[in-house]
């Protein structure tokens, strides 16, 4: 820190700074547990939406199987895909201490992009297991990338935190102890300086 001339003004501006200081770290340490513990919740969340996404995914594979079983790899690859110009991504926000989460929802129907020729459940269970992993892929999507916004968040709170707790609390200490001694110094001696006169 910059020296500091020794008055009882500089230490009463010391104090208020190391206060304020203080203050800050609290802050951010209770910044640090929100964040951890919305973490946890959306790691939580994430961990089921995950397994609930991997089931539809062994669904889709399984249809998949069927559907090419049926209509053999050509006979699939010309069947009518599903149309996404008709889907719309919703996706709403919420703040969370400046930080925007968002919940993500592809909306609105995925029918077929025409009619096929040869109409088959196998297929039509196929394109609608690859739909509903679509669906399921924007919610992990968002949370993902809620989980992202959260960490970086939290890596920048607990990085300013360890910052004012191991540097500049210390530093400001020590240079208010160091003014202090030096008033106690100063009064010493000009007490000595009176007793002298005297």
């Amino acid at each position: 820190m910059n020296p500091v001339t020794p008055t009882r003004s500089a230490v009463l501006e010391l104090r208020e700074e190391r206060r304020a200081l203080q203050e800050g770290h609290a802050f951010l340490d209770e910044k640090c547990l929100l964040l951890a513990a919305e973490m946890v919740r959306g790691l939580r969340r994430y961990e089921s939406l995950r397994r609930e996404f991997r089931r539809a995914q062994q669904a889709a594979q399984a249809a998949l199987e069927a559907a090419l079983a049926r209509h053999g790899l050509q006979g699939l690859q010309v069947y009518a895909p599903a149309l996404l110009a008709e889907a719309r991504l919703e996706v709403t926000s919420r703040p969370l201490l400046g930080i925007a989460l968002q919940e993500a929802a592809l909306a609105g129907p995925l029918p077929a992009a025409r009619a096929p020729l040869q109409r088959s459940p196998e297929a039509e269970a196929c394109r609608e297991a690859f739909a509903g992993l679509l669906r399921g892929a924007a919610a992990l999507a968002a949370l993902a990338g809620n989980l992202e916004r959260l960490l970086a968040e939290y890596r920048r709170a607990s990085r300013r935190a360890r910052a004012l707790q191991d540097v500049l609390l210390p530093e400001l200490t020590q240079t208010l102890h160091d003014a202090e001694t030096r008033i106690e110094e100063m009064e010493q001696e000009e007490a000595v300086w009176f007793r002298r006169r005297a």
